[in-house]
């Protein structure tokens, strides 16, 4: 199975979600686009596009940042979602998939930087695909925004700070605002580039100190979506690939 990586910068790392593709000896590609890389242009090739965090916005222009294509993301977006590949997107890759399927995104209530609890509605509940997470989970945060929702998403979970954590837009796209994939080098890139975020934390309800952030476990999450991952792709080798 092959895995593709859209990564926005250096330090919005794919983290857990490259670790679990290496696990099971997945071939991985990346579109890195900090460097130059280009987008994929073969969909066809590709089982599942994971669109990565990043400081832009949907509404970013590349006037604003010259190696970021909003636009063009959505596009390949939009083409792996009609070609029936999974797509999961991580905070700003969560809420390019939106874009795309017409979804714009909103500002979240709370900015959220460290690891805090998310709770699953019913819908959450009732899918198969995290029955496993409980009736919450602490999961990790780093974010301003949040995805859009389309008419037909559902939301999977939310927090006391964020009413849209995880989306599902259909069967095998999910938009996922918080940060399961975080790792403690991961973290640590993030807070290289954070520290005006980071200093502020008193004057947050949802913002973690330094020292949090460096001490906290990231294990459990990650297993939690290790799992999902799993199921999802076992759904979709049953489901689109016969």
């Amino acid at each position: 199975m092959h895995i593709h990586f859209i990564i926005h910068e250096e330090f919005e790392a794919p983290g857990a979600y490259e670790q679990w593709a290496k696990i099971h000896q997945h071939t991985i590609s990346y579109s890195r686009v900090y460097l130059g890389e280009p987008l994929p242009d073969n969909i066809n090739s590709i089982d599942f596009l994971i669109i990565m965090g990043g400081p832009q916005s949907p509404a970013t222009t590349k006037q604003e940042c010259a190696h970021f294509d909003s636009l063009a993301e959505q596009a390949t977006i939009l083409s792996a979602i009609k070609a029936n590949k999974v797509v999961i997107g991580v905070c700003l890759g969560s809420q390019l998939i939106g874009e795309a399927l017409g979804a714009h995104y909103e500002h979240s209530p709370e900015k959220e930087i460290g690891k805090f609890p998310i709770t699953l509605t019913e819908a959450g509940k009732k899918n198969p695909l995290f029955s496993h997470f409980g009736d919450s989970l602490a999961v990790g945060h780093w974010h301003n925004d949040m995805p859009g929702l389309t008419p037909n998403a559902q939301i999977i979970a939310y927090s006391e700070g964020c009413p849209r954590q995880i989306i599902a837009y259909g069967k095998l796209v999910y938009g996922f605002q918080c940060h399961m994939e975080l790792t403690h080098e991961v973290v640590a890139k993030l807070i290289a580039h954070s520290q005006d975020d980071i200093s502020q934390a008193a004057n947050y309800r949802f913002v973690d100190t330094e020292d949090k952030l460096r001490t906290h476990d990231y294990s459990q999450m990650n297993l939690k979506l290790f799992i999902f991952l799993d199921k999802l792709n076992e759904y979709y080798h049953s489901t689109c690939k016969n």
